[in-house]
């Protein structure tokens, strides 16, 4: 007999309450649940997520939002990937494209044809069959045209590159703020007080600080790092993963734009970290990920400060945070959203991703009053998985590096690495295996060019390959390359498809640059 919920509370607003909100009032629209959002007054959005990956756009579809007006809204730029700086070592710079790289050649990976094309002699770069690679270093954009079957076949460069967004957070919430209020969702502005707890672990009810009491059936956990339903009231525990990660600082700073936008991030290794450079509209975000350990606060603001070009708009502020997850990010009838559930720090841009992987779980796995343990089971089970495949990628940055100027490149040298991710590197390094399963997010291309950038090569090629002639696949590969680059440089101009298509609301544009 069903036993439908009748009701959700979402505490905490921010990038992930809203996001909650808005994607959820899309897939539970005619079902009767009532969603609630309480927004504390008092507690101020973090704001830093500004650099996505392309389940952005998914997320913007699946919870039926009009992209143009979001970019408007958001101050957005597009983003192919992210640029990585004296990673390797100092002067050496590397590319994560989004998208396909290059073209499967008679049912095998692009990479073996690749490989076993270097072998024969033929020079080209990786990144050379990567249309995102090949759009950013050219600057061009345009928006991937919606292709009949036959017009994929004849450029299969139009279907293969992706995008995804940089975007001003704290306007995202305001943004989805009024998208859900115009859906008809209750949204309370108050301060939780108190949380109530049955002897079954259940939350019953919650006090706020206006006097009233909400009782909801379920309830997401958005408050931020404090985790106040997760950890405070149902003392779930944390996975620290600071052994593999131990960059434990942020220092966040806005500058005004020097020069147009460009469709790309910038990561650069620092001495004790990296910092980033987040484009938008109208500024442009950077920050420097750090480890307190090897690194003080003086010192990294100093360093930070003297990477940066623009004017600077605001003061910089310093964000502690602890890499990892929690034990359990569903927990009987609370889920833990954004950073209550968990923080790796941002690197491939995946904090919002993972908001939103979060949910897709959530809704396929959605509950009802009778709290199945196999639903929550299952749930843990795959958001688990996930947060563990980007922290893996993430300490491949690391573990992979030649740097050895600072001590705490000299820690990376010899870095606990997780099994996971050691066996990884073991299948590559024999002839290029590596393994994807479906629900996994960094595809195949995603590990190969990080691997290519830190000049990790296998020692051989699948052996199949050698059936294909030099002659032959040398002419497939440089015609692949010529489609690439005539299909990219009929693209307009990043900015000025922008400008021309989508660019930033003039009102509020102004309002943010003079606040």
């Amino acid at each position: 007999m069903q036993n439908t919920l009748k009701s959700l509370c979402i505490v905490g607003g921010g990038t992930a309450g809203w996001m909650a909100a808005s994607l959820l009032s899309a897939a539970l629209r005619g079902s009767n649940i009532q969603i609630t959002v309480i927004e504390s007054p008092d507690i101020a959005s973090i704001g830093v997520g500004e650099s996505t990956v392309p389940s952005m756009m998914d997320f913007v579809q699946a919870s039926q939002i009009n992209l143009k007006e979001f970019i408007q809204a958001t101050s957005a730029t597009f983003k192919l990937g992210i640029r990585f700086n004296d990673w390797l070592k100092a002067g050496d710079s590397y590319f994560h494209p989004f998208g396909k790289v290059g073209k499967d050649i008679n049912g095998f990976d692009f990479y073996q044809a690749w490989l076993k094309s270097l072998a024969d002699g033929h020079n080209s770069r990786w990144l050379d069959y990567s249309p995102n690679a090949i759009m950013a270093e050219h600057e061009r954009f345009m928006l991937r045209p919606q292709l009949l079957q036959s017009e994929q076949a004849e450029n299969w460069v139009l279907s293969s590159y992706a995008h995804a967004l940089h975007l001003d957070a704290v306007q995202v919430a305001h943004y989805l703020r009024e998208l859900c209020q115009k859906r008809g969702l209750t949204r309370i502005q108050a301060t939780v007080k108190r949380v109530i707890v049955d002897e079954k672990d259940f939350i019953r009810r919650l006090e706020l600080d206006n006097g009233s009491t909400i009782e909801n059936d379920f309830f997401i956990d958005c408050t931020g790092f404090k985790g106040l339903l997760i950890a405070q009231a149902m003392q779930v525990g944390y996975e620290d993963w600071s052994h593999y990660l131990p960059c434990d600082r942020a220092i966040v700073v806005q500058t005004a734009n020097e020069g147009k936008p460009a469709p790309y991030t910038i990561a650069t290794a620092r001495e004790a970290g990296w910092t980033w450079n987040i484009p938008l509209q109208h500024r442009t975000g950077n920050g420097y990920v750090y480890s307190s350990r090897f690194c003080s606060e003086e010192q990294a603001t100093d360093t930070l400060l003297k990477s940066l070009s623009g004017k600077l708009l605001n003061e910089p502020k310093i964000i502690p945070f602890n890499t990892g997850k929690r034990k359990k990010i569903w927990h009987n009838n609370c889920l833990a959203l954004g950073l209550a559930g968990g923080f790796l720090e941002p690197l491939e841009s995946t904090a919002i991703h993972l908001v939103y992987k979060t949910l897709v779980h959530f809704i396929k796995n959605f509950p009802d009053r009778d709290f199945d343990a196999d639903a929550e089971q299952s749930f843990n089970r795959l958001i688990d998985a996930d947060y563990e495949e980007i922290r893996d990628f993430i300490i491949l940055h690391y573990c992979s590096s030649d740097r050895d100027d600072s001590e705490f490149w000299r820690w990376c040298k010899t870095m606990p690495v997780p099994e996971s991710l050691r066996e990884k590197i073991r299948l590559f390094h024999q002839r290029g295996q590596l393994e994807h399963t479906q629900g996994q997010f960094f595809t195949s291309d995603s590990w190969c060019s990080i691997l290519e950038g830190m000049k990790i090569r296998p020692q051989k090629y699948h052996p199949l390959l050698d059936a294909f002639s030099r002659e032959d696949l040398a002419a497939t590969l440089n015609k692949n390359v010529q489609t690439i680059r005539d299909t990219v440089m009929l693209m307009p101009k990043h900015h000025d498809y922008i400008q021309a298509h989508c660019p930033a609301n003039s009102v509020l544009g102004n309002s943010i640059a003079n606040s």
